[in-house]
């Protein structure tokens, strides 16, 4: 039997920096920083997270 190298080519992943704020104290976290941990907790204890939205606002013209 002959040896064949296989070439697997790696496709990069696409990740995006998305920043949490925790509901009870205000902290922000990034998904990087949640994805770490062993579950998803604040600091302060806290499990419910929202999503930190942009200071940009978007206007979309009406039909």
């Amino acid at each position: 039997m002959v040896d064949e190298e296989l070439e697997v080519e790696e496709t990069p992943v696409e990740t995006f920096e998305v920043n949490y704020s925790c509901l009870r104290c205000g902290t922000t976290v990034s998904n990087t920083e949640l994805s770490g941990l062993p579950e998803i907790k604040c600091i302060c204890g806290f499990r419910v997270f929202t999503k930190a939205r942009p200071p940009v606002v978007k206007t979309v013209k009406a039909i």
